[in-house]
């Protein structure tokens, strides 16, 4: 592949991608690839409300060998009910197998291996060579991408592991597209980056900060984020606090929304969420707005505007501002966050919709938290137009009139202005 463009043989791809224009005249022999949009899943339910809402693939953890050990997690029978799902909507099940391991935690990787082949996952992400040999060993037939835990930064590395037979290696987060551009010119593997989600302070999968602090090895699953804890900074005698500057190691997130049109030129294979351990109003809202973006510029690349809108959709999830991270050079004091955290407008599930009366307008609602008459509510989801209206009718499930919806997860029926569907979300403004 020359250039920076993501160009391949029709015969490649029949299933993914669109014909691009090509001075005015339609080249039908040549297609602009569509990266797989990856979300993560920290439960059965987020998998769910991942692929809903556009998602390609989701990458899982299971009860070993991951590394968000504070996750909600899979059993097998929850990753057989994931699997399922996924192949019934034509979506892909990942799982991170991830940890720098020690000797004591190589026990029983063989069969963990297995048992993930027989549930039929489609690839696991593996960062320890003594997992990937575990993993060959047990079940040769299981793809294995090679995670960002293993700080792949260069072309070399790459092709070492494409020699290897490996056939997906996640970037570390700190690459620039120009050096995907080089990775994908000289090697012929598929490239998985991080477009969106928290970001660590040290390299990727190098940190040991946690496991100083707390004793919690944050390469085994167990990071406390000790970099985002609020420090006292001290002058050299040790006697004098500088309060304004108290956080002095906390990145803002990443978010490539404005800038998705470069990465997919650049020839990224899969464009990777973070947050196992968000919740489902983020993957959704997250998900969702990627999906809009990846569509609309693979559908028209050079008649392709982005709207602001999709940014300010981001925000209504962002719980940091947001930073470009290492993708255009490296990050300057401007993509940190120091002293007090930027305020911002927060948004707060209030409720799921579970049917909805084309007759009446009236929806059934599951109450996810406090919802009372005057709220200014946004309704929004994978396949409507988001509308914003007040709360001005509302009745629990015997059809009496209520003010309020206090109790979790009381089904309630509300009056709405315009169709849902099962599946779309109710927010409101904090």
């Amino acid at each position: 592949m020359k250039g920076s463009s993501a160009m391949y043989s029709i015969d490649e791809d029949k299933n993914r991608g669109i014909i691009q224009e090509n001075e005015g005249k339609v080249d039908s022999s040549f297609i602009i690839k569509r990266p797989e949009l990856l979300a993560p899943a920290g439960d059965l339910e987020k998998l769910k409300f991942a692929i809903r809402y556009g998602a390609d693939a989701v990458y899982i953890g299971g009860k070993q060998f991951g590394l968000r050990a504070k996750a909600g997690n899979f059993t097998f029978e929850d990753m057989e009910n994931g699997v399922d799902f996924a192949k019934q909507h034509q979506a892909k099940v990942f799982v991170a197998t991830n940890i720098i391991a020690h000797n004591e935690d190589l026990k029983g990787a063989k069969d963990y291996f297995q048992k993930l082949h027989a549930v039929g996952v489609d690839a696991v992400i593996v960062a320890d060579p003594a997992l990937v040999m575990a993993c060959r060993d047990a079940a040769p037939d299981l793809e294995i991408h090679i995670s960002t835990q293993a700080s792949i930064t260069n072309w070399k590395t790459v092709k070492f592991w494409a020699e290897e037979g490996i056939p997906r290696v996640v970037l570390a987060r700190e690459v620039s597209i120009e050096e995907i551009k080089l990775m994908k010119e000289r090697v012929n593997i598929e490239i998985e980056a991080f477009i969106h989600g928290a970001m660590c302070i040290s390299y990727s999968g190098r940190c040991v900060l946690s496991n100083h602090m707390t004793a919690r090895d944050a390469n085994r699953g167990g990071c406390a984020q000790s970099c985002r804890w609020n420090y006292d900074l001290l002058s050299e005698a040790g006697n004098e606090a500088y309060a304004d500057t108290s956080y002095t190691m906390s990145s803002k997130d990443l978010s490539m929304v404005e800038h998705l049109p470069q990465l997919i030129d650049s020839g990224v294979d899969s464009l990777k969420i973070e947050g196992r351990m968000k919740s489902i109003h983020y993957i959704a809202t997250v998900v969702s707005t990627y999906r809009e973006i990846i569509d609309r510029y693979c559908q028209d690349p050079q008649g392709f505007t982005f709207k602001q809108e999709w940014k300010e959709e981001m925000l209504k999830a962002a719980q940091r501002s947001m930073t470009t991270g290492f993708y255009f050079g490296q990050p300057t004091v401007n993509d940190q966050l120091y002293g007090l955290p930027e305020k911002m407008q927060q948004y707060q599930f209030v409720g799921l919709i579970l049917d909805y009366d084309a007759k009446t307008g009236i929806a059934k609602i599951q109450q996810r938290n406090l919802i009372s008459i005057g709220d200014q509510v946004e309704f929004f989801g994978p396949r409507m137009a988001r509308f914003e209206q007040e709360i001005t009718q509302m009745w629990d499930e015997n059809f009496e009139p209520i003010e309020r919806a206090p109790h979790a997860q009381m089904n309630i029926y509300v009056q709405v202005k315009h169709p849902v569907s099962a599946y779309d979300m109710m927010r409101k403004r904090k």
